[in-house]
């Protein structure tokens, strides 16, 4: 499972809602929602949020393994 706690707390940091991580990273707000519900997204949203916030995928997201 994929969780995104570690974005919402960079995106606390950086003083952002998530409403502004839309139109920075240019990704829709269905995509933040599946990510609120830590949900699956493709690649291509987390590289464009990684592009936008200027950090790496391991500062957005972090594996949890099912038990």
């Amino acid at each position: 499972m994929a969780r995104y706690k570690k974005l919402w707390k960079l995106l606390i940091d950086k003083d952002m809602k998530k409403k502004d991580l839309c139109v920075k990273a240019g990704i829709s707000p269905a995509s933040v929602t599946k990510m609120g519900r830590n949900g699956h997204v493709t690649t291509e949203i987390l590289q464009k949020i990684c592009i936008a916030l200027d950090c790496q995928i391991g500062d957005i997201v972090e594996i949890i393994p099912d038990e």
